[in-house]
């Protein structure tokens, strides 16, 4: 596989509701701080927003509490981006929040997500949000709980005009179930991949029988030094990179998996839009979940 940038559409599309996006979306995080905690060039990550909407990424993935000291992953896609093209689609969450200094708020309550809502609104410069998020818990935790309080007050955010379609975050099947009960569910979106939160895989699964995506973050994260090694030959196998491997192997789990792989870097971002034009084979796809 050669590492020149391929458009976003090479791994096909699916329906979010209403909306179709490419299977390979960006997820918009790692825009305004690196890694290693330090802000990120402003310039750059316009470029990089752009540079993907140019490769057919047309799936953005924030959050009002994705910032730095300097600047924020909304403020970020503003300016890279607006006027929106109409085939754009931005995906935020809403549930957790972070106070000016950066640390977490506790999970907000029911009456307090349209004043969340009407906050990406703003930063966003839109007069709706293609899809909301409800992520449960008040920080990066796995939540649990009942939602239906919450997922009711953004459906009915959803009948007033503000949002379009409505998804869950860092949840269980039983949430899924409970949502669905109280309007459509088009997106699911978990920490999942090769080797993260595979408790997942029925929950994935399920999602396809009812036509919902599965929407992995941190899909390309590794760490278990076996998995990496079988990851490596394959990566070899096609002359790919360890991480389009694994978001390969994240597309393969099913059409109505997507993925919104986030990076600071423009060749890092064409790197994962190429890996929607890789095919894993049965015996790479075996090779890889061989515990």
């Amino acid at each position: 596989m050669t590492q020149t940038a391929l458009p976003a559409a090479a791994a096909g599309t699916w329906q979010l509701g209403s909306l179709t996006v490419n299977r390979i979306g960006f997820g918009a995080m790692r825009l305004p701080i690196s890694g290693d905690g330090e802000p990120r060039d402003r310039e750059t990550s316009i470029a990089v927003l752009r540079r993907a909407v140019e490769l057919g990424v047309n799936h953005i993935d924030t959050a009002a509490f994705y910032f730095s000291p300097l600047r924020s992953s909304n403020e970020l896609i503003t300016s890279a981006l607006a006027p929106y093209g109409e085939d754009l689609v931005l995906t935020t969450k809403v549930g957790p929040g972070r106070d000016p200094s950066g640390e977490w708020l506790p999970f907000a309550r029911p009456d307090q997500l349209r004043g969340q809502v009407e906050e990406n609104l703003r930063q966003l410069g839109r007069d709706h949000i293609d899809v909301v998020n409800l992520r449960i818990g008040g920080g990066l935790e796995r939540g649990t709980g009942p939602i239906a309080e919450h997922f009711g007050a953004l459906a009915e955010l959803r009948e007033a005009g503000m949002i379009r379609e409505l998804g869950i975050s860092n949840v269980g099947p039983e949430h899924l179930a409970e949502a669905r009960a109280i309007a459509p569910v088009v997106c699911v979106q978990n920490q999942y991949g090769l080797t993260a939160r595979r408790e997942d895989d029925e929950l994935l699964q399920l999602c396809g029988a009812h036509g919902v995506a599965f929407v992995p973050f941190f899909a390309v994260a590794s760490g278990q030094n076996g998995v990496d090694e079988q990851v490596a030959k394959v990566a070899e196998r096609h002359g790919a990179t360890s991480a389009q491997v694994r978001l390969a192997w994240t597309l393969a789990q099913g059409e109505h998996v997507l993925a919104i792989p986030g990076t600071g870097d423009v060749g890092h971002l064409e790197q994962n839009v190429a890996a929607g034009a890789l095919r894993l084979t049965e015996e790479d796809l075996t090779d890889l979940d061989a515990r």
